[in-house]
């Protein structure tokens, strides 16, 4: 290669260098720009969050306040609500055994033939209810049967913020049953009397039936003792010609046993039988026709 030739392949590899150097420098430049560019979009992404950030924090501020006020008020309530009077607790928690609540004098009087007969109701929560029931039949040849029925049934109310207190609760079931027992249909001569000394209210409601077994005389005693509602069931008659029992008697006795059963309920829950209150004590005309007696008239017993 000639010297001429040479100086012109430098000349020309010069210039190619320089043309690379300066295409090296605008690239360079791009660069330069492009992460300049870049590093100024986190920047505003930190400006935007920094002020996006001072915006929910006033936001919060405000959203505080209102927190703060509705603490305040949550604060204020809950004063007023701790002032109000709280529902007053149950008084008793438990219930008695069903088929233990009556004397074995009591239950032989009540059902000769069928004083160990007692058949306890199936119960989801002993606690809450119970029952028990007795048969007797007793046969007396070409003179008739006579028949007996009895039933025990317990409802216990507990205290409820939303549906008040037991008591309460146990004084309007009081009241329906009362009523449900003062409306059975085919019911006849029906009579309703208050009973002294079977808690803190106590009516019995009698009334003769008709079936196809016979005329029945029956008798039902609806007791409440504070938060607890005690239902019995009593009922005879004279089948295949047996005479009627006495429903004067029949109701005497399921006085008796029905304050019975009453105080069974303060000694399952460990205290002694609370005392009738005044209000469950009837006028005298209505103590002197139905007042409790120890047992069933002698003619009665007679008759069992």
């Amino acid at each position: 290669m000639s010297e001429g030739t040479m100086q012109r392949v430098a000349v020309q590899s010069d210039d190619q260098r320089a043309r690379n150097g300066r295409k090296a420098q605008r690239r360079a430049g791009r660069l330069r720009r492009g992460l300049v560019c870049a590093a100024a979009v986190p920047a505003v992404a930190l400006f935007a969050t920094a002020c996006s950030s001072g915006s929910d924090a006033a936001a919060q501020g405000t959203g505080g306040g209102s927190d703060s006020s509705s603490a305040a008020g949550s604060t204020d309530t809950g004063g007023s609500s701790a002032a109000s009077p709280e529902v007053q607790a149950a008084k008793y928690a438990k219930l008695p055994k069903p088929c233990a609540v009556l004397s074995q004098k009591t239950l032989t009087s009540l059902v000769p033939k069928g004083a160990k007969s007692g058949k306890e109701g199936t119960s989801d929560d002993v606690a809450t209810r119970g029952s028990c029931s007795w048969s007797s039949l007793d046969s007396n040849g070409v003179k008739g049967s006579q028949f007996r029925w009895l039933n025990i049934s317990f409802l216990r109310f507990d205290s409820d913020a939303g549906r008040g207190s037991g008591e309460k609760q146990a004084e309007a079931y009081y009241t329906s049953q009362v009523q449900g027992a003062q409306s059975v249909a085919g019911a006849k001569n029906t009579k309703s009397v208050p009973v002294s000394g079977a808690g803190d209210q106590a009516t019995a409601v009698r009334y003769d039936l008709k079936k196809k077994e016979g005329a029945f005389k029956q008798q039902t005693v609806v007791a409440r003792v504070a938060n607890v509602v005690v239902t019995l069931d009593y009922n005879g008659a004279g089948l295949a010609g047996g005479k009627a029992p006495d429903a004067d008697a029949l109701t005497k006795a399921a006085e008796k046993a029905a304050a019975e059963a009453v105080g069974s309920v303060a000694t399952a829950n460990g205290a002694a039988p609370a005392p009738s209150s005044p209000a469950a004590t009837p006028s005298k005309s209505a103590s002197k026709s139905a007042s409790p007696s120890p047992s069933p008239s002698k003619s009665s017993a007679k008759k069992s």
